[in-house]
């Protein structure tokens, strides 16, 4: 007898045990009515709930409710709950007459009934046990050690969190208030403090950011211009070579303009030998005099003549037009290559006369006034980014190498920097303060307004 006793308070423990890991009602249900067999021999068992009827029967997985064993069961249970038996052991003579008709239907002989649940009509509960043999005290008190457990596993998977347990707070209700528990006021209550923390949060101030590609460019570089048509010869100096004012930069290919000078230099000489001789010739010719006007002409043009391609042999030499260091590419990529007037070929930048570039792309652009604050994290030294002020924000936006558009910004470096001109990075453009939930939509609202057409 020990021995039994002890087993079955072992598979009392096994059961409670996953009842307290079961993860949702549901599987706690299907455990009640089908897995208490391991403790009580029994045919058949109804899990029912006042405010919803049979929940669960054993061995059914959905319970048809419009039956008509459900319906008298939902009756039979309604009545027992009213009066429900002191030992917990109902037979047919406990019944009305229009009850007891159907139990030898649908029923064995011997029924086991255990409330469960709380004193109010819609907390009411009931676990039927339904066997051939009568039910021992030792069945009794096992069933309802069981099924006290059961319901502590059950109540504490239907309490509820936050604010999407409405029902379930009503539902308690009753129940907390005869037991004298108050219910705190609402402004005390957790979800409403979670609801007003998340709003504070969203209301929080924060610096409109944006990200855009940057780098250092020289400030106010000197640039050199092609000051003739022609092709370059030969370059005096390289990239980043530090210049003096006047020092020779690079030359055009003097042997074209050597030649066309040659020619009108003889072409000059010939024009005015011709003058001469007209000149003798007037003293006893009228018509040779006549000739004179036409001489003088020709010799001013050839004259002006020579004194362009004289201008142009001179600019074949470009002097720099102040001192610093050079900015172009590789000058083997210029030699031989003929270029136009006007065409720019290199700059002159002071070293110390450096500033920010950034291209701010279309989606990016902000409202960005003169004197706004800029970070340059260079991707030599992201660690010691470079801070500079707003000059000027382009309105229109140009076409990138890249395919895309973006409007250029220069910024003022707040103070000089080691970095030297043509460093990279991205380039952080503060605007003014805004709230976080804006900061933090402002993106996906532009695209779903973009997208939908709002």
């Amino acid at each position: 007898m020990q021995e039994s006793g002890g087993a079955a308070v072992a598979r009392l423990y096994e059961l409670v045990r996953r009842a307290r890991l079961a993860k949702n009602a549901r599987e706690l249900a299907f455990l009640l009515v089908n897995d208490t067999l391991q403790l009580l021999p029994y045919r058949q068992s109804v899990f029912w709930r006042a405010d919803a009827g049979i929940d669960s029967l054993s061995g059914v997985l959905q319970p048809e409710a419009n039956a008509p064993y459900a319906q008298w069961v939902t009756r039979l249970c309604r009545h027992v709950a009213a009066q429900p038996p002191a030992d917990g052991r109902l037979a047919s003579d406990d019944l009305p007459s229009d009850l007891a008709a159907g139990w030898a239907e649908w029923w064995p002989a011997h029924a086991l009934v255990l409330p469960m649940g709380g004193s109010g009509e819609t907390e009411q509960s009931l676990l039927v046990l339904l066997g051939e043999r009568p039910w021992s005290d030792m069945d009794v008190a096992l069933a309802r050690e069981w099924t006290q457990a059961w319901w502590h596993a059950f109540a504490a998977l239907r309490r509820p969190r936050g604010v999407g347990a409405v029902g379930g707070w009503f539902s308690r209700l009753g129940n907390a208030t005869s037991e004298g528990a108050k219910r705190p006021v609402w402004w005390r209550r957790a979800s409403v403090r979670w609801l007003a923390a998340s709003l504070l949060v969203a209301a929080c101030p924060v610096r409109l950011t944006v990200l855009a590609p940057g780098e250092l460019v020289p400030a106010h570089p000197a640039v050199v211009r092609a000051p003739l048509d022609g092709v370059i010869a030969h370059f005096q100096v390289q990239p980043n070579d530090s210049v003096a004012k006047g020092q020779v930069l690079f030359g055009f290919d003097e042997m074209l303009i050597q030649g066309r000078l040659d020619v009108a230099r003889k072409a000059l000489a010939t024009i005015e030998t011709e003058y001469r001789q007209s000149s003798q010739q007037a003293l006893g010719d009228a018509r040779a005099k006549s000739q004179l006007v036409l001489l003088t002409g020709k010799i001013d043009e050839k004259r002006a003549e020579v004194e362009y391609l004289d201008g142009q042999l001179a600019r074949a030499r470009v002097l720099a037009p102040q001192g610093g260091t050079v900015l172009f590419d590789d000058p083997s990529e210029w030699i031989g290559k003929p270029v136009t007037v006007g065409e720019r070929i290199l700059r002159i930048a002071e070293p110390d006369d450096v500033e920010i570039e950034a291209w701010l792309p279309l989606a990016d652009a902000i409202a960005l006034q003169p004197g706004a604050q800029v970070k340059l994290y260079l991707n030599a030294t992201p660690l010691e980014p470079i801070t500079a002020r707003v000059r000027y924000f382009a309105h229109d936006a140009v076409q990138r190498p890249e395919g895309g558009y973006a409007y250029r910004l220069r910024a003022t470096l707040d103070g000089p920097t080691a970095h030297r001109v043509g460093l990279k990075g991205a380039a952080k453009l503060y605007a003014g303060w805004v709230p976080l939930s804006y900061w933090a939509l402002r993106r996906p609202l532009a695209t779903a307004r973009a997208t939908l057409g709002l």
